[in-house]
């Protein structure tokens, strides 16, 4: 019994690893099998070309060539037909020596002249005149079957019928200016065109982004993004290059100068940019908010303060009287009472800003009026407004609505709430096509966007022109 029960282990065991070796083959094919498909999906390009041209002079059949570059073998026929160069025939495959009864042929006389002794095949003028009746060329039949072109012939140096010859770089020019020839145009009907442009069109003139527009209608459109600014250049919407706002050329910026100023300022000790990513790297956890003005045409006029929370680009814009620190001052104060002391310690623990001299006050802005500690204060080093942003970016938002140069003394604090709403309605591409405020609901506080006066806006009514806050 023993010796009967060992045999009978050692044969499961055995067919334990043939099912196992079999399961694992069949994977390691499977995976192979994904490959050639995801191959096959692509073009040829000069590399697969040029393994094609050397295969074929070889004498390598289509089936073999198509298993080594993963392509089925009618895809390497159809490439070798399509994009191989016909050499015509020389004057020597109309003549005699390509005749097949050349060797026995007895003819003469055939000029008319009966004092003529040769015969015809020998005589180099006749047959500018006449034809020969019982001519019957050698002709090739393998431009007719695999594999169609002449390159793999022995014959081939002294042959002097019409060749069909396969070269990779010409092969590879003649794909290109094909793949090239294929793009030009609109790929549209005019029944589809017109559909896209009064989609695109009226948004467009709404101010609103294309990032914006393709979160919300990517369905809706056919083509991609690129092909889209391409229509504009070609101008077949109403809606032109002008309509978009970073379509247009940048101003040409100022070089940048030297830091002459100092920066241990006393503002600014144990405030610098380096202790702020000292601090984040100790609490990564912390709630940062950039913070930064937007000037109007005078800087003693009205202005805007912008807080921005890094974790969501949701955007709060305060209208100040002036720009100067007890206004900033003044409106901190008043958005720790609309929101709660808890919910800004929480929320505005760290406060990132530049060196504007209505910013020179961080110990009022880190205690309340009752001395109490709420915020960290960090600087920006000078001329690196790179190091905030993510408000710097927002701030062109706002100035597609408020150009730079135009006055603020007309707004109210309602028109702001107005233009932050739209602003953080907008979709961004930095976002994966989500919106600040949509991200907002996840990242902070609910009642913060209620509290401050923010309202989520329908994506086809966002409006990122001067006409929003114009009465």
């Amino acid at each position: 019994m023993g010796f009967f029960s060992l045999k009978l282990e050692f044969s499961l065991a055995q067919a334990f690893f043939i099912i196992h070796d079999c399961k694992w083959l069949s994977v390691c094919q499977g995976e192979l099998i994904m490959a050639n498909k995801k191959k096959r999906q692509r073009h040829l390009t000069l590399t697969d070309r040029t393994y094609i041209e050397q295969e074929i002079t070889c004498g390598s059949t289509f089936k073999s060539i198509g298993s080594a570059l993963g392509k089925d073998p009618t895809t390497i026929a159809k490439e070798v037909k399509l994009h191989s160069e016909i050499i015509e025939a020389t004057d020597v495959a109309t003549s005699c020596r390509n005749c097949i009864n050349y060797d026995d042929c007895e003819i003469h006389n055939l000029c008319g002249n009966k004092h003529c002794k040769r015969k015809c095949k020998q005589c180099f003028t006749f047959r500018r005149r006449v034809t020969c009746p019982s001519e019957d060329f050698f002709t090739c039949d393998i431009p007719f079957k695999p594999p169609y072109v002449c390159n793999g012939c022995e014959n081939r140096p002294t042959c002097h019928l019409e060749k069909h010859v396969y070269h990779a770089r010409k092969a590879q020019t003649t794909y290109e200016a094909t793949l090239v020839r294929s793009r030009v145009g609109i790929n549209l009907t005019p029944q589809e065109l017109d559909e896209l442009n009064s989609m695109i069109s009226p948004l467009i003139k709404k101010g609103q982004p294309l990032s914006h527009i393709f979160a919300v209608h990517a369905d809706d459109i056919p083509v991609c993004r690129r092909t889209l600014y391409n229509y504009l250049d070609q101008r077949v919407f109403d809606a032109r290059n002008i309509d978009l706002h970073r379509r247009v050329r940048y101003k040409k910026r100022r070089a940048k100068h030297s830091v002459s100023r100092d920066i241990t300022q006393r503002y600014r000790n144990k405030r610098t940019y380096k202790d702020f990513e000292f601090y984040m790297e100790h609490h990564p956890d912390a709630s940062v908010v950039e913070l930064d003005t937007v000037k109007g045409t005078r800087e003693t006029g009205k202005c805007l303060l912008t807080l921005l929370f890094r974790s969501c680009n949701f955007m709060l814009i305060i209208l100040l009287p002036r720009c100067s620190q007890e206004c900033v001052i003044n409106a901190i104060n008043n958005l720790v009472e609309t929101i709660t002391l808890r919910l800004f310690r929480k929320y505005f623990e760290v406060i990132l800003t530049d060196n504007g001299a209505e910013f020179k006050n961080p110990w009022d802005i880190e205690k309340g009026p009752d001395g109490k500690h709420r915020c960290y204060v960090f600087y920006c080093d000078p001329y690196a407004s790179n190091q905030k942003g993510k408000l710097e970016k927002n701030h062109e938002y706002i100035r597609y609505v408020i150009p730079k140069g135009k006055s603020m003394q007309n707004f109210t604090q309602a028109d702001m709430n107005k233009l932050a709403s739209h602003i953080n309605s907008t979709a961004r591409d930095s976002l994966n096509g989500a919106t600040p405020f949509a991200l907002s609901k996840l990242l902070i506080d609910k009642r913060i966007p209620i509290l401050t006066g923010q309202y989520e806006v329908s994506p086809d009514d966002i409006l990122l022109k001067p006409e929003l806050l114009e009465k």
